[in-house]
């Protein structure tokens, strides 16, 4: 299995950005995080960050028969952009929408999630283990559609 793992704006400022809120692990840690994770479970990875919406949309987009799965943090942009719930729509990839807080916790516009219908589930507060659940949940997703 062949996953993409895409964040959005500011998540290459983990470590830094508000660690009372995020916590103090960087993003290289969290990259670490993940490839390990990837490989214990013989899954190939590829990480991408882009603090641009067009960036993250081509990535979706090039996505399209190379990856069987994505894992994605749109961070801000879960709450303002329909183009990325429209790109991942567009190539049909089983997507599973992440995030390191749980955004329902936090100020009421975060409560608004666009690309959530676009995506087959969704985790949320659980720190950096909270990609290795949405792993699992591609995982599970691809057991289920070969039997």
């Amino acid at each position: 299995m062949k996953i993409l793992v895409i964040n959005g704006p500011n998540i290459n400022m983990l470590g830094i950005r508000e660690p009372e809120i995020y916590g103090k692990g960087t993003y290289a840690e969290l990259c670490e995080t993940v490839k390990a994770y990837c490989e214990e479970k013989g899954v190939s990875v590829e990480i991408y960050q882009s603090n641009h919406e067009g960036c993250l949309i081509d990535k979706i987009q090039q996505a399209r028969g190379t990856f069987d799965g994505i894992v994605i943090n749109p961070a801000a942009y879960t709450h303002t952009s329909i183009a990325l719930y429209d790109a991942v729509k567009a190539v049909g990839v089983p997507t599973v929408e992440v995030h390191i807080t749980d955004p329902d916790e936090r100020e009421l516009f975060r409560k608004i999630s666009y690309i959530r219908p676009a995506c087959i589930a969704t985790v949320k507060g659980k720190g950096f283990a909270g990609y290795n659940e949405a792993v699992d949940i591609l995982l599970e997703a691809a057991n289920e559609g070969e039997n």
